[in-house]
């Protein structure tokens, strides 16, 4: 089989696939946002009142407050232009209502500021991923994994971009190693599980995620991949049992209907090759990182 075809497939629909656990892995992010900002020395135009609202502010974004975050970020940053917690702060709000363009300037001007700032590096990454820059996420990613090998955002980023891109194996590599660092980590377990599923493994991608799901506060992402393994494996029950624990019915009936569209193009790909075997999912990748 020519392997070119089912990979030029494979990205046609594995953009909505990744996105849901990019979301995951991302909103994790805005923690990593965070420590650097607890943790970032006060400079000479730092005050304890601007680290207070910064740290409100980032309470702010992380309980979902867009508006008071954006307003205590534009503080710190009006008292302080080069403030990188500020800037940062103000390039995930954007963010996070999908400006990504906008945000994409504020990451740059927070790394203007501190070079070495990773909360910024993390910020662009994320916003090449979102504009299909693939190779720009990579680049960056890798470095800040660079500085700190194996911290479990950054890994799990650049597993999504190696994924978006079409190099599961990579992205693969890149995960487990990062697990060994931090084992059990939810993100990164998830990523790995929706990884092998995409590339072909779907039996693999399910044992990974049941690791995941069977501890009471699983991620409803963790159970929706799980869905997606088991109905590419053609078990329609337990997928629609999965689903019914967070989604609508009308949802669940559109996702089993998914499931058998991708079954019937991955049939076509190979050439009528039975499933339930780990047949090439290049076909696939339709269902599942923010």
């Amino acid at each position: 089989m020519n392997a070119s075809r089912p990979n030029a497939l494979a990205r046609g629909a594995c953009f909505a696939a990744i996105a849901a656990t990019l979301v995951f892995a991302t909103s994790a992010c805005t923690t990593t946002t965070q420590r650097v900002a607890e943790t970032r020395p006060v400079t000479r135009n730092s005050a304890p009142s601007s680290m207070s609202e910064l740290r409100i502010a980032q309470s702010a974004l992380d309980s979902g407050n867009i508006d008071l975050a954006t307003t205590l970020f534009e503080k710190v940053v009006k008292a302080d232009p080069h403030s990188v917690p500020g800037l940062a702060g103000l390039g995930d709000t954007l963010y996070a209502v999908g400006d990504f363009t906008r945000a994409g300037v504020y990451y740059e001007r927070a790394s203007a500021a501190d070079a070495s700032a990773a909360a910024p590096l993390v910020g662009s990454a994320r916003v090449a991923i979102r504009q299909r820059r693939f190779d720009d996420a990579i680049a960056t990613y890798r470095k800040v994994l660079a500085r700190t090998p194996d911290e479990p955002m950054s890994s799990a980023g650049l597993g999504v971009a190696l994924d978006m891109k079409g190099d599961h194996a990579a992205a693969q590599a890149v995960l487990r190693q990062a697990l060994k660092t931090n084992p059990g980590d939810p993100v990164l377990s998830v990523n790995l599980g929706l990884s092998l599923v995409l590339s072909g493994n779907p039996r693999e991608g399910a044992n990974v995620l049941l690791d995941v799901t069977r501890f009471p506060g699983a991620p409803p992402q963790a159970r929706q991949d799980l869905a997606l393994a088991y109905g590419l494996l053609g078990n329609d029950d337990a997928a629609a049992q999965i689903l019914g624990r967070d989604l609508p019915k009308a949802s669940v009936r559109d996702n089993l209907r998914f499931y058998e569209a991708q079954r019937a193009r991955m049939g076509a790909v190979t050439s009528g090759a039975a499933l339930p075997t780990a047949v090439p999912l290049a076909s696939v990748q339709a269902a599942s990182i923010k």
